[in-house]
């Protein structure tokens, strides 16, 4: 009597680079659609936030790019992927409160802007996404442009400035609908003007406008895309 036994092989390992403005759903997107594929994830704006954090705590003036890049080494900073509760730390102390503030908000650009900033954190990055076996899900600016041009799925997500301005106003309380808008707009120019590593859609990303859809809608997307990419390798 012989037997039949089925097995069954392991999805291939992805690697998904999600880049846009804030506001169009990237990282409650990137979240799920990890979480839903049993992927790693990676929130590379954290990471920038978290060093922005550093020098505004360690008197470091952030508008001084010299001194922003001679104290950029110093902080270590350690993401956790897994998507169901992403960690960040900075020299061992849990950052992901502290980095949400308006004043690290305000302040971002500025170092993010700072090339030895972008070359340490670039680094890290592609690290974390190497050392992931079953793949990643990386959300960010510039991952399919700069971070990793080699990601087997980039993706781009979109949405009116309207749209992107009254999704923020709903995440944080009291805040005027105008002024963030302008914020928006505002961090959009410093992001997209920046000389090292710009906001910029890959030439090779699906982009996907999110004005009308729904968070669901456009998880649904994401993984159907992910899934074919998956299926393809």
């Amino acid at each position: 009597m012989s037997t039949t036994v089925e097995t069954r092989t392991a999805p291939a390992a992805v690697i998904v680079a999600i880049d846009g403005p804030s506001g169009t759903g990237k990282s409650s997107t990137s979240k799920a659609v990890a979480a839903q594929l049993g992927l790693s994830y990676l929130d590379t704006g954290a990471q920038y936030r978290a060093i922005t954090w550093w020098m505004l705590n360690n008197g470091i003036d952030v508008q001084d790019a010299m001194e922003v890049a001679t104290a950029a080494a110093k902080p270590v900073i350690v993401s956790g992927t897994d998507p169901a509760a992403p960690t960040i730390t900075v020299d061992g102390e849990d950052a992901s409160g502290p980095i949400r503030t308006q004043e690290v908000t305000s302040k971002v650009s500025a170092v993010s802007a700072v090339p030895e900033v972008r070359t340490l954190i670039t680094e890290l990055q592609r690290s974390i996404a190497a050392a992931a076996e079953r793949g990643i899900v990386v959300e960010g600016r510039d991952i399919g442009t700069t971070v990793l041009p080699d990601a087997d799925l980039k993706i781009f997500l979109t949405a009116s400035p309207e749209a992107r301005a009254a999704r923020r106003s709903g995440e944080v309380k009291g805040s005027d609908l105008v002024a963030t808008k302008e914020a928006l707009i505002k961090r959009d120019a410093a992001d997209s003007g920046r000389k090292t590593s710009p906001l910029a859609k890959a030439d090779d990303a699906v982009e996907v406008d999110t004005t009308e859809l729904t968070l669901q809608q456009v998880i649904e997307c994401v993984v159907t895309l992910v899934e074919e990419k998956r299926a393809a390798k």
